[in-house]
């Protein structure tokens, strides 16, 4: 599911250490990205559009400290903007096919997952960040602590409003 995404920027070398925090982070990026926007296609442009800031604008220190970290806010806070664009594309697509066809009627989700990939560009990126962490790449509540510098009970009380939220919203969108 997480291929190596190629970097490339035509006619300029990569900087060493970006080269490095490329190879050694691209996966997680990818599959972060993927988490938050179920689509390959669109995991693969944040994926590039995370390194491809990088090379534009410099490694910044806040990602030298805590690389993982960095990219992971980075990658949430990308993908989520790609989820708000798809969905704002889909509603504008919709809007013209209801006005030409002079039908108007919703279209609900049809299983959870599509259900879940709705719900989940509500919360916020912070909150989306931790859900990541916690349930695509199964860190511990303590080590997502460590690793966005937080406290363990932050993260646990953040996780648990995050399914109570989640669960609400899912049962909003299923019209129980």
């Amino acid at each position: 599911m997480s291929p190596v995404v190629a970097f490339t920027v035509p006619n300029e070398p990569l900087s060493e250490e970006l080269e490095a925090l490329f190879r050694e982070h691209s996966r997680l990026v990818y599959r972060t990205a993927y988490y938050v926007t179920r689509s390959a296609e669109d995991a693969e442009d944040v994926a590039q559009g995370v390194f491809l800031h990088l090379w534009r604008r410099g490694v910044p220190p806040g990602l030298r400290d805590n690389p993982k970290a960095y990219l992971y806010r980075a990658a949430v806070n990308l993908a989520l903007t790609a989820v708000r664009s798809r969905e704002r594309r889909a509603l504008a697509e919709q809007a013209q096919v209801e006005s030409e066809a002079s039908v108007c009627f919703a279209k609900a989700p049809t299983d959870l997952q599509d259900q879940l990939a709705s719900a989940i560009p509500q919360l916020s990126p912070k909150t989306v960040e931790m859900l990541v962490l916690k349930y695509e790449h199964g860190f511990t509540e303590r080590e997502i602590g460590r690793l966005l510098g937080t406290s363990r009970a932050v993260v646990a009380v953040t996780l648990f409003r995050a399914r109570a939220r989640l669960k609400k919203l899912l049962h909003t969108s299923s019209g129980e």
